[in-house]
């Protein structure tokens, strides 16, 4: 069998222009400058410590002190032995960032549409439209990378499904397998989540189909490969897998023991978030038109309405400078949906859902079905509190459905969705299967659905919409006697922003409409046809996404890598080599709080699964400056603030990082337990609910002591010496996974007192004690990894010797 170069050569061209478009949207990357992500600036901030470690060293450690008293790295970029799916991952990812994600968008979405037979130059025209996705932009922009990243592999993950419903039994498996290993690995774990909801609707179809056209052992066939397929991707990412899992259980999405709100009133018990945490993030019923409109609802919450803006000649009218009037209408609340804030629209864009329309007139079975389907479910579930009914019914019987916030980012799902069937609309209007009637039934009824939308909002806005947002209140209290007169003009820069998107999206309808009756016509051939659609989609897509996202969101490489400046409190600080904790209750602590944590060992930080005992501990009493408790967490300073300048406060009473106490408290209940902790004389006395652990007394005189010797974060050192038995209470973090205590060599077993610190009986004499964290799920999960990485290789090999077995057959 011979090497076919010219049959290859159209995708190496696409992948080509697929290289040269990432790169020219983030072109700032080819001067060395790196985008300025908030989100990856917290990141930064909590890693900085693990990876100081990393240099140093040469080891991963698996925990860090820099944050919140202590926590696992699992969820902070942390490296697992074996873990060889990440090196294919960073193969494909091989442009700067975050030019590669944006290159694995069309790279993921060309394989599908490829893999559902479509032709290369729609397949092409199709990873233009889904990769340039306002939501799929902006997320970059902000610095969800994870998420971006999980996304990236979901239509590579159902191309390998498709291709395995299409019979091609081994290529569809073994794309599947590395395909599911790469969004497992991308490690948003919500985002895989939804994609595995769009699969079970894409089942659903394919089930019925092969039941009409009896086909079930076909079916069935496929359905055992591809859960073959997901236990191999699951063993590939082992170690990551079972790390998250251990530590679900103790974050903040696991089931609290407490029963109680830190102000005594009774608390929702669930397993996993409270409702109104899950739903805090919920699409707006009329927001589902920005998916056709971008500023349907004004944008974002922070829009530049420029000089021409009734907010700007307002800012002048009442005294403003021209630069006062300029930066205060560059932050204008243009938004004005339910939201509490939006970064920018989930804007889909206006050809690809008038594409999308047209298709619903002419594509027919499974393919439509579950397209829809996965649109019309997205849909419904962003609404999250808005349709309560649906949202309250996944929460409370869908597994794992209420282990994850910010139901409005389901919308990914939809935002692959319709541009899928948006291509199959001009799939069908190439081929000659369908009537040219049909075809132009179908645009007018597209054209009159999607035209006549935009013209009714664009003739009817006054009447059908008041441009009143949600905050409203709030600017006219502000702005005190010219509060109404701000309002006023708000709303006429509403209105603007509203007409001048909905006549935009009418214009690329209009266009677009044009474009297809000229083909019908055969006016236009193929080729022009998806080259205006290509110009209309990159104007269209592009065009909102440099709103939001473009080259002023880049600076240079060494302000993102090292994105915090000491000030004179940290530097104060760092001169004191002993070991102990930081509160930064400053005012650019609040603005950043993971800041404290780069340089310090920091009661602060930024994570959305912090241990959740912390979590509680911080809400009774951190939160409320109790100094009993502050002082059992080692916080020897704070970083405080006055008349804007920050300084270091020496909290003298710390209680250093461990000490004997005269008493244990056995108590029946985590509510006790907490509730103890207002007025617990913590240097004396400790509590618990443990079961090993009992009421009792100690003998505690002025000779004993133990004393931290060395330190890192995965182990500490210490030395004891007291003259009767006695139980220590040490300022770390409890995790009962990983964490090993030995005195003088001999494994002991740790205590959780306080409600969520470490505690240890000692007995009389002089001792050596070392806490090591050693956790055994990432030497487990390593080796089911490497066994499932040589499995998958040895899989891989003998189905690619197979296909060139069966190719060079089928030639001869």
């Amino acid at each position: 069998m011979t090497f076919s170069f010219k049959k290859f050569l159209p995708h190496i061209l696409v992948l080509i222009g697929f290289v040269v478009i990432s790169l020219a949207y983030f072109s700032p990357v080819l001067q060395g400058k790196k985008i300025k992500q908030s989100d990856i600036m917290h990141y930064i901030g909590m890693a900085e410590q693990q990876k100081e470690f990393k240099a140093t060293t040469g080891e991963e450690t698996y925990w860090t002190n820099s944050a919140f008293g202590g926590m696992p790295t699992y969820q902070l970029g942390a490296r697992y032995p074996h873990n060889y799916i990440k090196k294919v991952d960073s193969v494909l990812r091989f442009l700067p960032r975050p030019a590669d994600y944006l290159f694995i968008y069309f790279l993921g979405f060309y394989i599908l549409l490829l893999c559902l037979k479509v032709d290369f130059k729609l397949a092409a025209l199709g990873a233009l439209a889904f990769g340039f996705s306002t939501y799929l932009i902006i997320i970059l922009g902000v610095g969800h990378n994870s998420k971006a990243h999980a996304i990236a592999y979901m239509p590579l993950v159902l191309a390998g499904i498709v291709l395995t419903f299409r019979q091609k039994y081994i290529g569809g498996f073994l794309l599947t397998a590395v395909a599911l290993g790469l969004e497992i690995g991308a490690n948003h774990f919500q985002m895989t989540y939804y994609l595995m909801l769009l699969v079970l609707v894409l089942g659903i179809a394919y089930l019925i189909d092969a039941f009409r056209k009896k086909m079930l052992p076909h079916f069935f066939k496929s359905v055992g490969l591809m859960v073959v397929a997901l236990v191999i991707a699951i063993g590939l990412n082992a170690t990551n897998i079972m790390a998250t899992q251990e530590y679900v259980t103790e974050s903040t999405r696991g089931q609290s023991e407490l029963t109680i709100n830190p102000d005594g009133s009774p608390k929702e018990v669930t397993s996993g978030l409270s409702k109104d945490y899950i739903t805090e993030y919920s699409y707006g019923l009329t927001e589902t038109f920005n998916l056709y409109i971008p500023r349907f609802l004004g944008g974002g919450s922070g829009e530049d309405v420029g000089k021409d803006s009734e907010v700007y000649k307002f800012f002048r009218n009442i005294g403003a400078s021209p630069t006062q009037a300029l930066q205060e209408s560059q932050q204008t609340p243009t938004y004005w949906g339910e939201q509490t804030i939006v970064e920018a629209p989930a804007y889909v864009g206006a050809v690809i859902i008038f594409l999308f329309v047209f298709a619903l007139f002419l594509v027919r079975g499974r393919l439509k079905w579950w397209l829809v389907g996965g649109t019309i479910l997205s849909l419904l579930l962003s609404y999250g509190k808005n349709l309560g009914f649906l949202t309250d019914f996944f929460i409370d019987y869908v597994p794992l459905y209420n282990k994850f916030r910010a139901v409005s980012s389901i919308q990914v799902i939809l935002e692959l969705c319709i541009p899928v069937l948006a291509i199959f609309g001009l799939v069908k209007l190439f081929n000659d299967f369908d009537k040219d009637e049909k075809k132009l039934k179908a645009l007018k009824i597209s054209l009159g659905i999607a035209g006549g939308l935009a013209l009714i909002f664009l003739l009817f806005k006054s009447t059908l919409f008041e441009f009143v947002g949600a905050n409203d209140g709030y600017y006219r209290q502000a702005y005190g006697e010219y509060g109404q007169g701000y309002i006023d003009a708000l709303k006429e820069d509403r209105k603007a922003f509203f007409t001048q998107d909905t006549l935009r999206t009418l214009i690329l309808v209009l266009l677009s409409a044009g474009t297809i009756f000229m083909f019908i016509k055969k006016k236009f051939s193929e080729t022009v046809v998806v080259g205006i659609f290509a110009i209309l989609i990159l104007f269209d897509l592009v065009g909102v996404d440099r709103r939001y996202v473009n080259t002023d969101n880049f600076v240079s490489a060494s302000k993102v890598d090292q994105p915090y400046i000491a000030n004179a409190a940290d530097t104060e600080i760092l001169q004191d080599k002993d070991y102990f904790r930081v509160l930064d209750i400053s005012s650019e602590g609040s603005r950043a709080p993971a800041r404290a944590a780069y340089f310090h060992n920091s009661l602060s930080g930024y994570h959305a699964a912090k241990l959740k005992r912390f979590d509680e501990l911080f809400d009774f009493h951190i939160s409320r400056n109790n100094m009993n408790v502050l002082n059992m967490l080692n916080t020897k300073y704070f970083i405080a603030e006055e008349q804007g300048q920050v300084f270091p406060y020496v909290n003298e009473d710390a209680n250093g990082n461990a000490w004997f106490v005269a008493e244990i408290e056995k108590l029946e209940s985590a509510n006790e337990e907490i509730k103890a902790l207002d007025s617990l004389q913590t240097k004396i006395k400790a509590v618990t609910t443990a079961q090993e652990l009992s009421t009792k007394r100690f003998n505690v005189d002025s000779t004993a002591t133990i004393t931290l010797t060395a330190h890192q974060p995965n182990k500490l050192n210490y030395k004891s010496s007291n003259t009767n038995d006695g139980f220590a209470v040490f300022s770390e973090m409890y995790y009962g996974n990983g964490w090993i205590a030995t005195i003088d060599g001999n494994e002991a077993p740790i205590q959780r007192v306080n409600y969520a610190l470490r505690g240890l009986q000692i007995p009389a004499g002089n001792h050596d004690i070392e806490f090591k964290f050693e956790p055994q799920v990432v030497q487990t999960g390593s080796m089911i990894s490497l066994g499932s990485s040589v499995l998958f290789g040895l899989l891989l090999i003998g189905g690619v010797w197979f296909w060139f077995r069966k190719k060079e057959t089928k030639t001869n």
